[in-house]
This record gives structure tokens, C-alpha cells and sequence, in this order.
């Protein structure tokens, strides 16, 4: 929502141009927008909040998209022509070349983490003229991959010889994916125990299909398993719940059971529902893979408060609670910096964007030290004359 969740209010406003996006980018976004929908309709009927946009905004943003493939260049006017690039963030995810009077400038989005699966590695830079570059986790790097494997089987092992429920909150985009597709891996391969495995989140359903349905922009290593007849997502232990019966179904399966569901914060979603039933028990366990924010009850529970409230009651929480700091779709500082390094030409003026002043004073400082490029840190509606 981060990425389209202003589209909306430009139709609202008015706004009758183009739209153009990655093809499954226009699927996802029909779907998380109209996932919004229906959460502000419930927060306006239970709390009075306003609804932001309809479903006629949504239905206005679909007409208006248009949904392109990668690596073709596309006109504007007669002399200013765009081109999608595979960022490797998530399904879809696109970084911007616009080519206008010989001169390239490279807008990134969000850059993509280096060797996760299913999704392309960053497409390479070209020689380009200027970069508006991302800089989220420009003071950071992130643990490998390999070691998040490691920790998720663990986690699994753990619970399920006690006897416990193992409850994963994730996000329904790219989270959710990335879990299915490792935990179908150590099944696979024996490396965890058989146990009943459910996905509780309608949403999160939806956007697997969406993954499936454009399987040809899957990594290699993805599309050749594909290409074999294996699904990526489906496997003989998971059930997933779509209605409301099913999910308080999953209340009858005795552990041990692992549980997958929305929201990844446990700000909403039927994760607190779960959490509601399972966090008081110490046999069970909380395994966090996504982003927490301040004053959210994941950020609560990450910090280790014992008490917490759910519905409105006081929950004691015994259940272990465990963090996989790795599960992130950004590229940490060495994947940004090898990026800008890996450009046919270094870029006359990088500006930094998208992230807190500290990160992005760390990364203007390696990226002058390691490029020789001109490192510029905009305020916001600063004009540039290039």
C-alpha cells in the first residue's frame, strides 16, 4: 500500500492520465486496494473513521492502468521515452529508466534484496546520467539468506516437540510467498517435521495466485521447478482458509500446528485471533518475520512486554517469542552500494531518497568513497535543474 495507496486519491482528484505498471503489478494492485476498502469500511462502521476511497476509485485506477513487461521502451512524447527494469523487490516491482535528449535518468523504487527466492536478482544498471535511489537500509546489511533458513527451520523444530502452535504473522504480499515457497523446500527434503500448516488469510491467497499466474518472472532456480510441474506454494499439509468458518476451524486441529496469518504488525487481521488463544501458553511459540513499527502490537511483543491487550482483554504472554531479522524485500547498504557500483557509468549526481537522515548520511558517505559520485541529500520540493 506504501507504493499505490495515493493512486485512489488521484482519480478523487481528478487525475485522468495513464498508469503504467508492471502486469502483475496490476493485478496486485486491484487486490490490496480493494483489501482496503474493506478494512476502512469496518473501521468506519465499528469506530467512525472516514473512508478514504471506494470501489469506484479502485475500479477508476484499474481503467487507467496499463500494464507493461520489462525491458521494452516505451514513448511518452517524441522525445522522452521510459523502460521498466526488474527492481527484484517483489513480484512486479519495477525500477524506471527515462531516456529524453541522449540523457538517462533512473528513478529506483525500492531495490530488491540480494539471493531470496522466487523473484529476479536487481536488473544491472546501464551507463545513465542521474539516479533517485532508495536509502531504507542505507546504514544497515541484513543477515544472509542461508542463516533465515536455518533459524525457520529451527523455529518449526522447536515447537513441534513441544507440542505447540507456531504462529507466523506475514505480510500477504511477498512475505507470505517467500515462506510457503522455504517451508515447502524443508518438507521436500525431510528437514522438519510433517505437520498440519495453514494459511489465514484470504488476501494472502489471492496474491499467491497472482504469483503463480506470472510464474515467468520467477528467478531461475523458480521457473525451472515450475517448468517441471511443481507448485511453488501447495503442498500436501497446507490448508488454506478463506472464510471465516475456516479459520475458527483451525481451532479443532490439535498441535502441533503452524499458522501463517495477516497482519504482519498484529495491528488487525486474524492473527489476533490466534494470539488471543495461543499467546498464554508457553509451549507455544511466535516466530516474527516482518518489519515491526513503533506503538503496533508486534513492536510490543518484540520488545518483550508480558502483558498485552487483544479485543479489548489482558493477555498474559508465556509463548516464546522469536525474531528472523533477515525476511526483508530491500536491499541493505553492500547490495545498494554494488548496484550504484555495477552501473556501466557512474552516474554524474546520485540523489538519495526514501529513508531516516542517518541511514542516508552513511550511504552518501560510502557511495562518495566507493563511486566518486556526486551525492546529493533533496529536501522535500526541492527543484533540480539537471
Amino acid at each position: 500500500m506504501d507504493h499505490i495507496g495515493r493512486l485512489p486519491k488521484l482519480m478523487h482528484e481528478g487525475f485522468n492520465g495513464k498508469i503504467y505498471a508492471n502486469l502483475a503489478t496490476v493485478d496486485l494492485t486491484r487486490l490490496m486496494l480493494l483489501d482496503a476498502v474493506e478494512i476502512m469500511r469496518y473501521n468506519q462502521k465499528k469506530y467512525g473513521d472516514q473512508m478514504l476511497f471506494d470501489e469506484n476509485d479502485v475500479k477508476a485506477v484499474g481503467r487507467q492502468m496499463v500494464g507493461l513487461d520489462y525491458d521494452k521502451k516505451h514513448s511518452l512524447s517524441q522525445d522522452l521515452f521510459f523502460t521498466l527494469r526488474d527492481a527484484g523487490h517483489i513480484l512486479g516491482s519495477a525500477w524506471v529508466e527515462i531516456d529524453r535528449d541522449g540523457k538517462k535518468i533512473v528513478f529506483s523504487g525500492d531495490i530488491g534484496n540480494s539471493h531470496v527466492p522466487i523473484v529476479c536478482e536487481t536488473r544491472p544498471l546501464g551507463a545513465i546520467d542521474y539516479l533517485i535511489m532508495e536509502s531504507t537500509y542505507g546504514n544497515r546489511n541484513h543477515e544472509s539468506v542461508e542463516n533465515r533458513i536455518y533459524l525457520l527451520q529451527n523455529a518449526i523444530i522447536r515447537a513441534v516437540l513441544r507440542g505447540g502452535v507456531l504462529m507466523i504473522p506475514a505480510f500477504s504480499l511477498e512475505r507470505t510467498q517467500e515462506l510457503l515457497y522455504e517451508i515447502n523446500n524443508l518438507l521436500e527434503n525431510d528437514l522438519i517435521p510433517s505437520v498440519p500448516i495453514f494459511l489465514d488469510s484470504p488476501l494472502a491467497a489471492d496474491a499467491t495466485d497472482v504469483y503463480k499466474k506470472y510464474s515467468r518472472y520467477f528467478d531461475e532456480a523458480a521457473r525451472y521447478l515450475v517448468g517441471r510441474g511443481d507448485d511453488l506454494f501447495k503442498f500436501p499439509q497446507l490448508q488454506i482458509t478463506r472464510t471465516s468458518e475456516e479459520s475458527k476451524s483451525i481451532n479443532n486441529i490439535s498441535p502441533p500446528k503452524i499458522i501463517i496469518a495477516g497482519s504482519g504488525m498484529m495491528n488487525g487481521g486474524r492473527i489476533q485471533h490466534h494470539l488471543l488463544r495461543y499467546l498464554s501458553d508457553n509451549k507455544n511459540m511466535l516466530l516474527i518475520v516482518a518489519y515491526q513499527a513503533g506503538n503496533t502490537l508486534g513492536r510490543k511483543l518484540l520488545q518483550g512486554e508480558k502483558k498485552v491487550r487483544i479485543y479489548g482483554q489482558e493477555v498474559q504472554v508465556k509463548a516464546e517469542i522469536k525474531a528472523i531479522g533477515s525476511y526483508s524485500a530491500h536491499g541493505d547498504q553492500n547490495k545498494l552500494v554494488e548496484w550504484v557500483k555495477g552501473a556501466k557509468k557512474t552516474p554524474g549526481k546520485i540523489f538519495l531518497t526514501h529513508g531516516e537522515k542517518e541511514g542516508m548520511k552513511a550511504l552518501e558517505k560510502r557511495l562518495k568513497k566507493e563511486t566518486g559520485a556526486k551525492v546529493v541529500l533533496p529536501d522535500y520540493g526541492m527543484i533540480v535543474e539537471l
